[in-house]
């Protein structure tokens, strides 16, 4: 395969960075992600010189003990010799292009940290998964798609900008794989506040019934507007404060209040956790379909799985649905490093009549990953090679 040396492990960009001890690293951002890459680094024994921020975001903060620096000041201190460690993630156009500025005046990385804790994605675990990854590579249908596997595992052991860039693909297309403009059912896990379902609808304006599994409190306060807002338009929405699971239960779950909620505290989550319900999506959905109109559409045609590194869990607590409905699927497969192949893998053993297809999103770290399935008899033969 092109993305890996078949006789020795490539260096990975951490083991790059304890190559070059005597030059100047700086870390880009403060955050969640900011701690998380000074953790690793630590774990490396890599030196962070210093911290900034953009130019006009520096207002005197100080992130772990360090003064925040402007680039201005980045710059005229530490010179043309710095390496620059981004560390936050971002989609915005305007973003993305100051992030392209300074690339081209500094050697810039962009470290993989995983979203959700877990192993680090560096050349050690591809080499000890190589297997693994050459058949979730194999399973995928088109080129794209495997170009698409080929960049990311690229850029994440790398960290470079134009690798990551060059794997994004448009959105549009996601929908036309999908098939979008056929469903009329769906089931949103982490609908978050409904922003998922809201694209849905832009590109399946059929829909007519979704059910909506959100646990965290905020969140779901304004799926539940959202959902009584679509009710003027005659649609059916059901939003569930449940988490989605492989079962029925009780569970720890991080209250962030945005899209970080999880069920998968990371180390640097250890406040506002609480316990909340979880739903399989098996169960969720036969409680919801069992109050719909007598001789009404009943199948599922749709699943979107972005559940902040439980994708297993939740596909496993849909296997009733996903073997007797044969839905589209839409999984993320980013939270965690080997979910790039293991849940290729376990959609293959659950859905072995579907066509698989990988897409990433535009936007800084190699984040937004998915991972579509598509029953064959729903997709033109003349799409898959």
């Amino acid at each position: 395969m092109q993305y890996f040396s078949p006789n020795a492990c490539t260096p990975d960009l951490w083991r790059y960075l304890q190559s070059q001890a005597g030059r100047p690293i700086l870390l880009w951002g403060m955050g969640d992600g900011a701690d998380k890459v000074l953790d690793v680094c630590a774990e490396y024994g890599i030196a962070v010189a210093d911290v900034f921020a953009s130019d006009g975001f520096v207002r005197g903060q100080s992130f772990r003990g360090r003064r925040v620096l402007s680039f201005g000041e980045a710059r005229a201190t530490y010179g043309d010799c710095m390496i620059v460690l981004l560390a936050f993630g971002s989609r915005r156009p305007d973003v993305l292009d100051n992030i392209r500025r300074v690339a081209a005046q500094c050697e810039l990385y962009i470290p993989d940290v995983p979203v959700s804790g877990g192993a680090l994605f560096t050349a050690e675990l591809v080499q000890a998964h190589r297997a693994d990854m050459e058949r979730a590579r194999a399973l995928l249908a088109d080129e794209t798609s495997r170009g698409v596997f080929d960049g990311i595992v690229r850029a994440r052991l790398g960290g470079r900008l134009e690798d990551i860039e060059a794997t994004a693909t448009g959105r549009a297309e996601v929908w036309r794989l999908l098939r979008a403009e056929s469903i009329r059912t769906a089931m949103d896990c982490g609908a978050y506040t409904g922003d998922s379902l809201r694209e849905l609808i832009r590109y399946a304006p059929g829909l007519e019934t979704a059910v909506c599994l959100e646990p965290d409190v905020r969140s779901f306060r304004k799926l539940s507007a959202y959902a009584q807002a679509l009710a003027a338009e005659g649609r059916a929405v059901y939003p569930l404060q449940v988490a989605a699971w492989s079962e029925d239960a009780t569970l720890t779950f991080h209250d962030t209040g945005n899209r970080n909620a999880s069920l998968l505290p990371t180390p640097q989550s250890r406040e506002r956790l609480r316990q909340v319900a979880a739903a399989a999506p098996d169960s969720a959905w036969e409680c919801v379909s069992a109050g719909l109109p007598v001789g009404g559409y009943r199948r599922l045609d749709f699943i979107k799985y972005d559940v902040e590194g439980a994708e297993r869990d939740a596909l496993l607590g849909s296997r009733s649905l996903i073997r007797q409905d044969s839905p589209r699927l839409l999984v993320s497969v980013y939270h965690r490093s080997a979910d790039l192949w293991e849940l290729p893998l376990l959609v293959r053993s659950l859905y072995p009549g579907a066509s698989l297809y990988l897409r990433r999103m535009d936007g800084v770290p190699a984040w937004d990953i998915e991972l579509y399935a598509v029953p064959d008899e729903e997709f033109p033969a003349v799409a898959r090679e």
